[in-house]
């Protein structure tokens, strides 16, 4: 065992190694009897791969690279591809990155266009599709932008043929639904047909704050009748929604504060815990019934697990097995689930459970250990004491390293790190750009700030308003209780955070003197402008709730803006952009620097092309990563040579 300095020990887990296990699978589903989902391929220009796992247990991947399976409705995407068996073969519809289309694919040929391209403002866009081979159609959310603003736009349900005669052709899209609802997701359609449900919201909300379960009679030739909202309103979001086997409505609502479970209005399993979550990609699943009348969800208070639930007892039988966090991805064939689950000691993994024994086995994306576990960091669930006594709840990464300690007098440096969203948390999984830090001495703290999902309502809209003041006094109180206790060393504590986070970074270092500095990625840091048409549509409304409406209260606007106080601002940063981000745009960061200019803080700023809301390339987080960790060498007065030196200018 070597002592040596905090931040100065041997580490296997490079940036390469973080960047090529960064991302997760995602969107799972069944094609017949075989599972299909979406993987990430850093390394392939960041693009989602199509992977399907064939009856025998082999996998492979469908498309070859350039294809790129991911939707841009609402910037976030959703579900982006659904397929079917006939005749024995896979009929599968996908969303290609590149141009947006819809394509038909089936294994032995080409990918076929489905739907024209528009040269109008963002073009048509499409998102979870369901496939209606009955009627040789695929029933989706259709995204019209109708000008170049990016409020110019109308979302619909439609039905897009299946046999190609759209692909030139506009009108031969069929709308199901009138653009009455300024957002909506893809329809459920009852077992006999005869049904249709989707979840509809309208600015100012989100989709967390209040949605509308709508449900409306299916002709036999697919026309939709006069919807009916059944659940939700200006406060109760519903989620999720689904259909039983023998016709019961399920869907997810917090009505109560937390998100449970209801059939046809009456809870089947009533409890302060989590059924569902934040609506940020349409098409996400926290629950789906089988063909017996059981329900997979996952479920929790502050992590998911999954489970099965009885709707007849309200009881939940959780999956046994090493996973202590499960994604919004859920598909069911007969009595099979498939989900995707992580833990701490391992990255997330396509599983298969069997209802009847609660057995899971990982069946996809199999975690392998790259490097000797033994330099995974050892996380710890905590809650602190934040102003007023709130609770606030926190994963803490001590530095850990199996050949390394420190001098017994010496306090480690930390990072407390703030989620994005901000309706959202960070997950207890294993994490290697985490690793990246831990295994060489350097702490970190992730915050789930109030505000933060996984714990109720009420923790939710703690932040209605106060985005900009709870959220960066939960990150300082962690911060300085780890100091206090002697956890962390008070003079080398840092905060990062990427696009909700990285507002959370500025704001706290232009408001606090906590912090020695930070690492702010893809930011808002204006919130007027932000707030006044250089966002996208789907959070164009977000800060009235965060903040308030605008033109009410501008002066609070300016008040919290980080731009608005560059003046305030005097630890050392790194400033992390991507040039074609539309949810953050760049703008937003050169009007920060440009008020920065001759104040004679060191800072650097790395603006990356071709990447967007979050880094997808390989070699753009490895350049961020080892420009952070090149940040607090220098600023914790760290020995490393192993790091290429990022240059500060003032």
């Amino acid at each position: 065992m070597q002592t040596l300095a905090y931040g100065s020990w041997p580490s296997p887990i490079d940036a390469a190694l973080a960047a090529a296990h960064d991302g997760h699978p995602e969107f799972v589903g069944f094609v017949g009897d075989e599972a299909w989902w979406t993987e990430p391929r850093p390394t392939e220009g960041g693009r989602r791969a199509l992977v399907r796992r064939r009856a025998d247990g082999t996998r492979e991947t469908v498309l070859p690279a350039p294809w790129n399976v991911r939707s841009r409705v609402i910037e976030y995407g959703g579900q982006p591809w659904a397929g079917a068996e006939t005749d024995g073969t896979p009929l599968v519809v996908f969303v290609d990155f590149a141009d947006q289309r819809l394509h038909r694919y089936a294994p032995g040929t080409d990918p076929v266009p489905l739907t024209p391209l528009s040269a109008v403002g963002g073009g048509l866009r499409w998102a979870d599709p369901v496939l209606r081979t009955d009627l040789g159609e695929v029933w989706c959310v259709l995204e019209e932008f109708t000008g170049d603003g990016p409020g110019d736009v109308r979302r619909v349900i439609a039905a897009v043929p299946l046999d190609g005669s759209a692909a030139e052709d506009r009108a031969a899209v069929r709308e199901l639904t009138d653009d009455r609802h300024r957002f909506v997701t893809g329809p459920r359609v009852s077992p006999d047909g005869r049904r249709a449900a989707w979840i509809a919201w309208d600015h100012p909300r989100m989709p967390w704050d209040g949605t509308e379960l709508l449900v409306a009679p299916v002709t036999e030739d697919g026309t939709f009748g006069e919807p009916r909202t059944v659940a939700g309103g200006p406060e109760e979001s519903v989620a999720q929604v689904d259909w039983a086997r023998d016709g019961g409505l399920l869907y997810a609502s917090d009505r109560t504060g937390w998100w449970n479970l209801y059939r046809d209005g009456q809870p089947l399993c009533p409890r302060e815990e989590e059924f569902a979550g934040p609506l940020w990609k349409l098409g996400q699943r926290w629950f789906a019934p089988l063909d017996g009348g059981l329900i997979a969800v996952a479920h929790g208070r502050g992590a998911t697990a999954l489970g099965i639930l009885d709707p007849e007892t309200g009881e939940v039988v959780d999956a046994a097995g090493p996973w202590t966090e499960f994604t919004p991805t859920l598909a069911v064939h007969g009595e099979r689930v498939v989900a995707v689950g992580a833990s701490p000691r391992s990255a997330h993994e396509v599983v298969e459970l069997d209802p009847r024994t609660g057995r899971a086995r990982v069946i996809g994306a199999a975690h392998d250990d790259a490097v000797d576990p033994a330099h995974y960091p050892e996380p710890q669930i905590r809650t602190f004491a934040g102003p007023d006594g709130r609770d606030i709840h926190a994963h803490v990464y001590p530095p850990h390293h199996p050949g390394c300690v420190a001098p017994d007098d010496e306090r480690p440096p930390y990072v407390v790190w703030a989620h994005g969203g901000p309706t959202g948390r960070a997950p207890l999984v294993l994490d290697l750009a985490i690793a990246y830090f831990t295994s060489r001495g350097i702490g970190v703290a992730e915050v789930n700030y109030g505000g933060s999902t996984g714990y109720g309502r009420a923790y939710r809209n703690r932040l209605r308003e106060q985005w900009g003041v709870v959220d960066v006094e939960d990150c300082a109180a962690v911060a300085l209780a780890l100091a206090d206790e002697g956890t962390a060393d008070r003079d080398r504590l840092a905060v990062r955070g990427g696009s909700a986070g990285g507002w959370t970074s500025a704001a706290s270092l232009a408001t606090t003197d906590v912090y020695a500095c930070g690492t702010i990625v893809y930011p808002i840091l204006d919130l007027t402008g932000w707030g006044d048409g250089e966002t996208h549509d789907f959070e164009s409304r977000y800060l009235e709730t965060l903040v308030g409406p605008l033109a009410e209260v501008p002066a609070r606007y300016a008040e919290r803006s980080p731009a608005e106080h560059a003046d305030r601002v005097t630890a050392p940063f790194l400033l992390l952009q991507g040039l074609d981000d539309v949810i953050c745009p760049p703008v937003q960061c050169e009007r920060f620097l440009a008020r920065m200019e001759g104040r004679g803080v060191p800072h650097a700023y790395l603006a990356f092309e071709g990447e967007g809301h979050g880094f997808r390339r390989a070699e753009t987080m490895v350049r961020a990563l080892e420009a952070e960790l090149s940040l607090y060498v220098q600023v914790f007065g760290l020995h490393r040579t192993d790091v290429p030196t990022l240059e500060l200018r003032t």
